[in-house]
């Protein structure tokens, strides 16, 4: 595989862009490793094959077991996940898949029995985030393998 564009290179404002509002979800409150879930949950979706590298390698540097990482796309078949992580999860497919889903009632009503109105907010920000460097990577290629979590 190879990559069509090196799109940070290319266009260094609208990465920026991005970056801002990744920096405000990292820094919004919500737990790092719920997080971490949301953000391999949507790219497992979204067959992103850069981003399922980059945030399993980031959900185990944040502790994340092995266990729960291969079980996320059964989630609901699992007892590996709170009553918070599986109203984070059934959201974050909902808003991910919203052009089929658009976000019922039931999932909505879940999410705010485990989350307040900002965390809501900063949730559904942490999914637009997601899909939208999912997006980016898939379109141009982005290749998979490389990248290395920082330091925890």
């Amino acid at each position: 595989m190879q990559a069509r564009i090196v799109y940070d290179t290319v266009a260094p404002e609208g990465a920026k862009a991005m970056w801002t509002l990744e920096n405000y979800v990292r820094h919004c409150g919500l737990e790092p490793s719920l997080l971490e879930l949301v953000k391999f949950r949507a790219s497992q979706i979204n067959g992103c094959a850069y981003c399922i590298d980059m945030h399993s390698k980031d959900a185990r540097a944040h502790g994340e077991t092995e266990q729960r990482l291969y079980a996320l796309s059964a989630w609901r078949e699992t007892p590996f996940f709170t009553d918070r992580e599986r109203a984070a999860l059934a959201w974050t497919e909902a808003v991910t898949e919203v052009a089929h889903s658009h976000v019922p009632d039931e999932v909505y009503e879940l999410a705010r029995q485990h989350f307040s109105e900002k965390e809501l907010v900063d949730l559904t920000l942490a999914v637009v985030v997601i899909n939208g460097w999912n997006r980016l990577a898939i379109s141009f290629r982005k290749v998979p393998g490389t990248y290395q979590p920082a330091h925890q």
